[in-house]
């Protein structure tokens, strides 16, 4: 996808306003030129853009066409510079920051929070998660709950997120709806799920899956193999076979804790790092979630291959399965994302509890208050993750070309005054719920508490719906 070189160039309203030009040059009388027309402009506050300069705009305007930033600078320029359709106004304290990337997610399990608390992983799975789904996931329940997972998303600023369940083309029918940015992964597993009694099953549905969605603007449609210690060799060789037939990324989940580490060497004889390298699977459009139990020698594979990894902080403690290295990830030079996994393990889809427990957990691990700064973690949730999941190009920074993916954060709330640095509020003092807008290829997708394609009332009452289903497959009693 070609990316305009400059605000204006190759624009409807540049050759419009060239050609007006001209006319004007050939006349006696001078004849003032139009501003050019945008969708949208996002005038005020700081901007936050996340570029390589890091740059900090203060009083900035951004101005959206087609979807995607055509011009970036100071909001009184922009304001002479340009009409547009809808204009939204930061206050004059507001952060104004690229999209939230969350890098690691099962949207349809909001429908579980807080089901199956205070247990390890395997119990966790094999106990509840698993018979729960067995019961209850159809595909009403996925929508049910990735509606609810997108309202949740929208109000706290996530404008992209990273899937993986089953019944994904009704996920992706929810996001299409919404006007959230997606890239969404079937679960591809060994045993029978709620909508393959197969993994062949689900590697053909897979495949229309893909070729459903191949050119939506805001939706990649791919594989997803649950886990080495689920997934058999072959079928992980035919999922990736499968995502580079079509040029998607691969999402799996990958060394979460030390019992899969147990079982892959068990089984194979070498850590899932390697298991995977030696059948040909990793590559630089590989999505690793959790990458916890990792050694040196790992770590160094994951390096040479390109995969982006993402950190899920909040399930890695709440479950105990261990702490990702992202040090010495970041100093081979892997992409970090961030992520919050489902909100059965979490239990909430909030990216800015991820970014603060991410931050404390590290420092707290390494006994080091200096690592793992803000900026960095920031940067997690933005432009690394960004090109953790190969989308870099895209998304996760605020610059011309890009796609417009903004949320405007209220910097006049109690918790973000006063205000040094926008990088410690974000991280230290920031909550979802003190996200003002969040705009998703230059569509205003919430404002000041009006959600503009989503029905809250009835997404809530369809949840608790639903709810009801989930506890008597688990035969929960309070």
């Amino acid at each position: 996808m070609m990316l305009r070189s400059s605000p204006l160039s190759g624009l409807p309203a540049l050759l419009a306003l060239l050609a007006l030009q001209a006319t004007a040059a050939s006349s006696c009388a001078p004849t003032p030129s139009p501003r050019p027309g945008a969708d949208l402009l996002v005038l005020g506050g700081s901007i936050v853009t996340m570029d390589p300069e890091r740059r900090v705009l203060e009083d900035g305007g951004i101005a959206v066409l087609d979807g995607r930033i055509v011009d970036l600078g100071p909001a009184a320029e922009l304001r002479q510079r340009w009409r547009a359709t809808e204009t939204v106004h930061a206050g004059p304290r507001d952060l104004v920051i690229p999209g939230l990337i969350n890098g690691h997610n099962h949207a349809a399990m909001t429908l579980m929070r807080g089901i199956a608390d205070d247990l390890a992983l395997m119990e966790w799975l094999q106990s509840y998660i698993f018979p729960a789904e067995a019961e209850t996931v159809d595909a009403e329940f996925v929508r049910a709950g990735t509606e609810l997972a997108a309202l949740e998303m929208i109000r706290t600023g996530t404008t992209t997120f990273v899937d993986m369940y089953y019944f994904e083309d009704v996920v992706a029918q929810v996001v299409d709806e919404t006007g959230l940015r997606a890239i969404l992964g079937e679960t591809v597993i060994d045993f029978p799920v709620p909508d393959h009694a197969t993994p062949e099953e689900a590697l053909s549905y897979t495949a229309q899956f893909m070729e459903r969605w191949k050119d939506h603007p805001r939706i990649i449609a791919t594989v997803a193999p649950h886990a080495p210690f689920t997934v058999a060799p072959e079928i992980l060789q035919r999922c990736a076979e499968l995502a580079r037939e079509h040029g998607v990324p691969i999402l799996i989940h990958l060394a979460e804790t030390s019992d899969e580490v147990d079982q892959i060497r068990e089984r194979y004889g070498v850590s899932p790092t390697s298991h995977l390298a030696g059948l040909g699977f990793l590559g630089p459009d590989v999505v690793a979630a959790h990458a916890v139990w990792l050694q040196d020698d790992d770590i160094e594979t994951l390096a040479a291959n390109g995969v982006g990894v993402v950190h899920n902080p909040e399930s890695n403690m709440k479950l105990a399965s261990g702490t990702m290295r992202i040090a010495a990830l970041q100093q081979a030079g892997v992409a970090v994302g961030i992520g919050t996994d489902g909100a059965a393990s979490n239990n909430d889809l909030d990216l800015f509890s991820a970014l603060l427990i991410a931050a404390l957990l590290q420092k707290h691990a390494a006994a080091d208050p200096t690592v793992l700064p803000a900026a960095s973690v920031i940067a997690m949730a933005t432009i690394e993750g960004a090109r953790a999941i190969g989308l870099e190009t895209e998304i996760g920074s605020l610059e011309l070309g890009k796609r417009a993916d903004i949320v405007i954060v209220d910097g006049d709330a109690p918790n973000l005054v006063p205000r040094y640095s926008p990088y410690s509020h974000l991280v230290y003092a920031a909550h979802g719920s003190n996200v003002r807008a969040t705009i998703v290829e230059g569509r205003v997708l919430y404002l000041d508490g009006e959600f503009r394609t989503l029905d809250p009332v009835a997404i809530r009452a369809a949840a608790r719906t639903m709810a009801r289903r989930v506890a008597a497959a688990v035969n929960w009693e309070e």
